[in-house]
């Protein structure tokens, strides 16, 4: 198992309450689960309920299939940072990078997010 991310995978969902999700396949244009993370691998993850004020930024673990994510840990959403109970309605999830786990150098070049100076440093480097 390891942590993958990748772009524009998004699939749809109509999973209700506070466990795993079913994915539906992929919205046009966009990459499946499957075909992007693979299966058994975490990822980071957003969930959005349409048409509601619902969301949910996390980490989450796909099925041996990547057709089921569970939501292993949550790191922010409309409930107070805590799980979401989820709606009826058709929800949006797809792979992110949530801002909290970002390293990235500021205008000025400074690193923001990093573990270290050292460590912003051989980053740049191997950038």
């Amino acid at each position: 198992m390891a942590l993958v991310i990748n772009d524009r995978v998004k699939e749809t969902s109509t999973t209700t309450g506070t466990g795993p999700f079913t994915l539906a396949g992929a919205q046009t244009g966009f990459d499946t689960f499957s075909a992007g993370i693979g299966g058994s691998n975490t990822t980071y993850y957003a969930i959005f309920n349409q048409g509601t004020n619902e969301w949910e930024v996390g980490l989450g673990t796909l099925n041996a299939g990547a057709t089921i994510l569970t939501r292993t840990t949550v790191l922010t959403s409309s409930n107070s940072d805590t799980a979401v109970t989820f709606t009826s309605g058709t929800k949006d999830v797809f792979c992110t990078l949530p801002a909290s786990k970002a390293v990235y150098l500021d205008s000025t070049g400074a690193p923001v997010g990093a573990a270290s100076a050292g460590f912003a440093v051989a980053m740049s480097i191997a950038l």
